[in-house]
């Protein structure tokens, strides 16, 4: 076995001293070469379906679009905007690039904006910003969700959070769908203040109607001149409704909002200032520490992970693992108890985590075990990184007493993984199908971050067992069979996917497998860059 140096600072202590690690190293079995060809050509088949919304998704709005938008209004792209504000662009973690794609509305790629988590004169920083060049600005009920979503991410992970503002407002044809749930966006950003998280803006376009609200309820705001506009109604509003002609930058132009309305604070003559103002704000925020402790790379290649994902999505849980922590160190806990469910500790990029991992079907003594050491992990302050690939049951219970024994085992751990005051960050590596998913921290139990692999599968139950019952329900009306089977088995090929869950903001997006180690050092270093931990209610109950 290998073992690896860390360094630790304790608080009491200037000084770093060492310690080896003693968990031991998970001897990965062999990879059979037929399995991992046969698995790896299905894979490339998602992965070209994958790229392919991807490119969809950084388009924007298409090149008219986006030529009107640099070339004749003089702009820049959200792209370039969050270039001049990062310190480093190719650290910036991306939230739901693949929202709004293929909604009934048509496609609205990335939901007309770009969410991320990135540094700010090494602050770690929510950023928000518009892309103009998707529906002229306007706000989509998809785009909705997405900011809610994001806004959601920030509080609870307590980011500073930028909105790079360009907005139209709402999309009036779909109003009934944006009104109401749109006002709380303001409200999300209210209470992040009265939290004590920062709100900031940089206003690069039009503000209208909702729009307007943004930027003038920040902490502090940023206006372009000739450039940035914020108004309820813009001059031909106002031309049809008291018969004046007044121009956009009189109404609502930096020059009247930065002297006169006091709505922003800061006068910028183009858009490379207003990232440098931008930037720095962030240099008065409050400082954070991050995971540096000394790192080492798993022993085992992650670039082997694709031929290891079988396409029924039969996956064995530690050959994951062994590909994700450092040094391939794992010290597991209750191994022979419910092996079913992989629980343990390790290191990533030097972060001690808890690993929870399906290894099969979720029976009682593993939901057992899943409680106890969730629980475990709250006691002792340590993130927690759950690998979810739900299975079927096998051996389905022969009785009711058994029945209910597996049904309280699972309400004892969803139970603790809602009460958890830890962070919890997920990835859906397979299936999430069934009730067994919210035990294994899905959307409903408010992750701070989830994320999936393009081979994910979404469903409320097997897809097969609900294709069959759709079929006999088709069968008994007298509907011609065949045109039924036809029917349900392209809307579960389609509805399952992981590409319709990341369109639809049920997720925070796809990532590649071979990329999931650098994925969770990003949202390690930002659960624990501001968040106050809550303690622990109760003691750590044993099954």
């Amino acid at each position: 076995e290998t073992s690896s140096t860390r360094f630790i600072t304790t608080s009491n202590s200037t000084n770093n001293r060492t310690f080896k690690s003693s968990f031991r190293v998970i001897q990965d079995t062999s990879i059979d070469p037929v399995e991992s060809e046969r698995n790896e050509k299905n894979y490339k088949q998602l992965l070209d379906q994958y790229t392919k919304h991807v490119e969809l998704a950084k388009s924007g709005g298409g090149e008219a679009a986006v030529q009107r938008h640099t070339l004749k209004q003089k702009k820049l792209l959200a792209s370039e905007r969050l270039r001049l504000l990062l310190d480093d662009e190719e650290d910036f973690l991306e939230l739901g690039l693949s929202a709004g794609l293929g909604m009934p509305y048509g496609d609205v790629p990335r939901a007309g904006m770009i969410s991320g988590i990135g540094r700010i004169h090494g602050r770690l920083c929510m950023i928000i910003a518009n892309d103009a060049t998707v529906k002229g600005g306007t706000i989509y009920p998809v785009a909705l969700k997405k900011q809610l979503r994001v806004q959601e991410i920030a509080e609870q992970n307590r980011l500073p959070t930028y909105y790079v503002v360009e907005s139209g407002g709402g999309f009036l044809p779909l109003q009934a769908e944006i009104f109401l749930p749109g006002g709380r966006t303001f409200y999300n950003e209210a209470v992040m203040s009265s939290l004590g998280i920062p709100q900031l803006a940089i206003v690069c376009g039009n503000c209208t109607a909702g729009g307007a609200y943004i930027p003038t309820m920040a902490e502090e705001a940023v206006m372009i001149h000739k450039q940035g506009y914020i108004f309820l109604g813009g001059p031909p509003l106002v031309k049809a409704a008291t018969g004046e002609v007044i121009s956009a930058e009189d109404l609502g132009g930096a020059t009247l909002h930065c002297s006169v309305s006091g709505c922003t604070d800061y006068f910028a003559e183009d858009e490379p200032e207003a990232f440098m103002i931008g930037r720095n704000i962030a240099e008065t925020l409050p400082s954070h520490n991050s995971c540096t402790l000394e790192s080492e790379p798993p022993l085992y290649d992650a670039n082997d992970i694709p031929g290891l994902i079988s396409p029924e999505n039969n996956i064995d849980i530690y050959q994951i693992i062994s590909r994700i922590i450092d040094g391939s160190q794992f010290s597991e806990f209750k191994k022979k108890f419910g092996p079913t469910l992989v629980t343990g500790f390790g290191y990533i990029h030097g972060c001690l985590v808890g690993i929870v991992g399906n290894n099969g079907w979720l029976s009682e003594h593993a939901a057992d075990k899943g409680a106890h050491f969730v629980q475990l992990c709250c006691e002792r302050n340590i993130p927690l990184i759950f690998l979810q690939n739900t299975q079927d049951n096998p051996d389905p219970p022969l009785s009711g007493e058994m029945y209910g024994n597996q049904l309280r085992a699972h309400a004892k751990m969803i139970s603790a993984v809602s009460c958890s005051c830890v962070p919890l960050i997920t990835f859906i590596i397979g299936n999430a199908i069934g009730p067994t998913s919210y035990v294994m921290a899905n959307r409903s139990m408010s992750p701070n971050f989830l994320f999936c692999w393009p081979n994910a599968v979404f469903c409320i139950d097997n897809p097969n067992k609900i294709t069959q019952d759709l079929l006999q329900a088709g069968s008994s009306t007298g509907a011609d069979v065949e045109a039924v089977k036809v029917k349900v088995t392209q809307k579960m090929n389609t509805e399952t996917t992981s590409f319709y869950a990341a369109s639809r903001v049920w997720n925070d997006g796809i990532v590649l497998p071979q990329e999931t180690r650098k994925v969770v050092r990003q949202c390690l270093e930002v659960v624990n860059a501001y968040k106050q931990r809550d303690q622990p209610k109760a003691q750590v109950i044993r099954m």
